[in-house]
């Protein structure tokens, strides 16, 4: 019955997956079936007669079943990550976690007061600044204690501490994007923020589940209810605590487990010693009990088994509690909410146990793949985590180390071993393994293999971000990662000559960072870096200077303006040159009309060729149109939300070529864009601005005065919040403008949210600036 569900269970998902696509939607299309493939893949047999598997003629590929041993290994493997707002505590928890299982044998603060910094802020600027820019991995083992037998089990786990700020998104990006869990921390004070809603959309694109943590308990203005009612409104995603604090603020010193109904309390040396006792203290009691029942609730909605049970007025036991909460937890249907205090080092250890019981094991996580040999509508392939299967693995990051490059790897399939040959999916390249390594944080372990569902790192790989690496007998790639589009560019030159490092640096940078673009000006000869924002800018220029020695200069922030058309134009239009011999002649007739970005693909340019007949040789047909797209006639910045149409032409024998078509496309396309009534489109940002309640007139007066809309405000004890849109030209500056009008006491955060028409008075200024950089024959 089991093997005949597990059948059913792949037929269907490649009914639902077998679209047009791309692969990472297929891969959200199938949350349906999320993490359920360990029993399927455990049940399904090795390679039939023929090529047949499991008795199915058409499966794409061979499964390859997990063994006794495999299964084993993986029961005890957790790999998670650590994301949150910026300031809600995640490299503090990170390092308490470390110091609980282990790892370190001290604990260092953030900012470095003790002139150490925290174990996972390796790099001198982030202790310096007391921000995570990089995000790091560790591994750690863990003890966790069974609850219901008491029995202690020990479970190896990975961690990747990722950065909160906005402009160093593309670190937490790509660490979701191969992590199997994730602890999502909040602010027991400021709950969900910006950044918080970010880190939530990342996670349901990789279809990551989540453990919530409400960190900070000893704050004065602690809610932790707050807090769960934000995560299940703001976040439509359904939660409940599992925890009861036992004394607020500065008296927390512990939290009641609703789960299996006891006390849990830190004492000794910084935390160390848990003590647990089943005598709920009395001032509590009632709380405990109505959270206990909101629990069961929730779960109730979201879980079968605790669903019938309640119907029918039955109370569940706690081990049918805890399983409903892992069974709905690894479906992406429910968030535990853990509560305590890092810096406080109170309940790390109970959340830890919290990762070993609740989060999914490599395999009960979906991984599906691409077979480069059919065609990209094929459904994708799912991927066992054997020991014994081909090899198949992700290089999500790359890292300039002492020894070379450095490449971080998830290895979903198979085993990789020192000195083995790996084959580069993308280029075909094969390569040798010349050094495996784990890392903890900066610091190094060398390994001669790694097995399946873990996460290393390799020496002298020469790859790029998002590569899948094979052992050449199976023609498998993994997706890639989301990488979201620049936002802002700076003119950077060098002080004094420029030497071979500056070049170098860029490079560098370039390739570890795919959010981080460099590109030559083509007027102004001027080197363009661009960035997600003003920080992501400034960090590269300061570590430029440090790790390389080239004192640079930066222009004026330049913001990433778009064009776009708002209604549709005809052209008909001929392209005649005669000179001495073969001359130019080409003829296009069709459209261009606005087109809306499509939220799958996430194109907004379309080049469609409706044309009937052979008025136009085929090779000649989509020439010019991109090329067209690449510079404005407004302002001279790229053209976006725009389809061509082509309809008909007219060609001759001799004169037509490929780049006849070309000018006939560019020049039909500048014509018609006249014609479209064109705008610019300038970088609208969602600004999260957090401040002292006597400042709140000041705040908002200063987001009006920089064109800003406010779209939510919230007031809590003698803190407000202020969310508004603002666009991105009329945000420099403005972190000294806070500073000064709320006496340090203010801090802000913003991020890309869309880009919108620009107001006339600006779109003049910006045609009058462009027109005067073009050269007397193009007026």
């Amino acid at each position: 019955m089991l093997l005949g569900s597990a059948v059913s269970r792949s037929l269907f998902t490649r009914t639902i997956l077998h679209s047009p696509s791309c692969l990472s939607n297929r891969l959200l299309a199938s949350s349906h079936e999320k993490r359920a493939s360990s029993t399927a893949a455990a049940l399904k047999p090795g390679p039939g007669v023929d090529g047949e598997v499991g008795g199915q003629a058409d499966a794409p590929t061979p499964a390859y079943a997990l063994t006794e041993k495999d299964l084993k290994r993986l029961r005890f493997q957790r790999n998670i990550g650590v994301s949150a707002h910026i300031d809600s505590g995640k490299t503090t928890l990170t390092e308490r976690i470390l110091f609980y299982t282990g790892r370190i044998k001290e604990i260092h603060e953030v900012r470095g007061r003790d002139s150490v910094g925290a174990k996972m802020d390796s790099m001198d600027l982030e202790r310096e600044k007391g921000i995570t820019i990089q995000s790091a991995a560790t591994f750690c083992d863990w003890e966790a204690t069974d609850a219901e037998s008491g029995t202690k089990e020990k479970y190896a786990i990975n961690i990747i501490d990722t950065p909160g700020h906005v402009d160093f998104t593309i670190e937490v990006e790509r660490a979701l994007r191969v992590l199997d869990g994730a602890v999502l921390v909040l602010c027991a004070v400021a709950g969900v923020q910006s950044q918080t809603t970010t880190v939530d959309r990342q996670m349901r694109r990789y279809n990551v589940p989540r453990i919530s943590f409400v960190n900070k308990m000893d704050r004065p203005g602690a809610n932790p209810w707050r807090i769960v009612n934000q995560i299940r409104t703001k976040l439509r995603m359904p939660a409940a605590a599992v925890q009861v604090p036992i004394g607020v603020e500065d008296e927390f010193k512990g939290v009641v487990d609703l789960v299996h109904w006891r006390a849990i309390y830190n004492e000794g040396v910084k935390g160390s010693t848990v003590v647990i006792s089943k005598e709920i203290p009395e001032s509590v009691l009632e709380l405990a009990k109505e959270k206990r029942i909101e629990l069961i609730e929730q779960l109730a909605e979201v879980d079968e088994e605790i669903g019938e049970l309640f119907l029918n007025d039955e109370l569940p036991s706690n081990s049918q509690i805890a399983e409903a909460i892992r069974r709905s937890t690894i479906g992406l249907k429910f968030s535990p909410v853990f509560l305590g205090s890092a810096i406080k080092n109170t309940a790390v250890q109970p959340l830890l146990d919290g990762v070993c019981a609740y989060l999914p094991n490599p395999s009960e996580a979906e991984v599906l793949a691409h077979d480069t040999n059919l065609p990209t509508t094929a459904p994708p392939v799912p991927l066992t985590p054997s020991a014994d299967a081909p090899l198949v693995g992700l290089a999500f990051k790359l890292e300039e180390g002492r020894f070379g490059q450095l490449t971080y790897m998830r290895v979903y399939q198979g085993t990789l071993k020192k000195a083995n040959i790996i084959y580069n999916a993308r280029t075909g390249k094969k390569v040798k393994v010349p050094r495996l390594v784990r890392m903890h944080s900066n610091e190094m372990e060398d390994i001669d293999s790694i097995g399946p569902g873990e996460i290393c790192a390799m020496f002298g790989v020469e790859c790029s971000s998002g590569d899948t690496f094979t052992d050449g007998s199976t023609s498998y790639s993994m997706t890639s990662m989301h990488v979201p589009e620049p936002v802002i560019s700076l003119a950077i030159k060098a002080n004094g000559i420029e030497t071979p490092n500056f070049s170098r640096a860029l490079n560098r940078f370039q390739k570890e960072d795919p959010t981080f673009r460099v590109h030559m000006d083509k007027d102004s000869k001027e080197t363009i870096i661009s960035g997600m924002g003003e920080l992501h800018l400034e960090i590269y220029v300061e570590r430029m200077r440090r790790e390389y020695n080239v004192d640079c200069t930066t222009g004026k922030p330049r913001v990433a303006f778009r064009e776009t058309i708002m209604q549709r134009a005809e052209f008909n239009y001929t392209h005649k040159k005669q000179t001495g011999g073969a001359g130019q002649y080409a003829k296009v007739v069709g459209y261009i009309e606005p087109m809306e970005r499509d939220p799958e693909t996430g194109k907004d340019v379309e080049f469609e060729n409706v044309v009937m007949g052979a008025s136009i040789p085929t090779n000649f047909i989509p020439a010019g149109f991109y090329e067209a797209l690449e510079k404005g006639s407004l302002s001279g910045n790229p053209i976006t939300g725009c389809r061509l149409v082509l309809k008909e032409g007219g060609f001759h024998a001799v004169d037509s070529s490929e780049l006849a078509f070309r000018l006939a496309t560019i020049g039909a396309f500048r014509e018609a864009f006249k014609a479209a009534r064109p705008v610019i489109l300038e970088p609208i940002m969602n600004v999260e601005v957090v401040a002292p309640v006597e400042f709140q007139s000041a705040v908002i007066g200063s987001l009006n005065t920089r064109r800003g809309t406010v779209v939510d405000s919230e007031v809590r004890d003698d803190e407000f919040t202020a969310v508004a849109e603002v666009a991105l030209n009329d945000m420099f500056g403005y972190s000294n403008q806070l500073r000064g009008s709320t006496q340090g006491k203010g801090e802000f955060s913003m991020e890309y949210k869309h880009h919108m028409p620009v107001l006339p008075n600006l779109q003049k200024e910006l045609e009058e600036a462009y027109r005067k950089t073009l050269p007397a024959s193009k007026k």
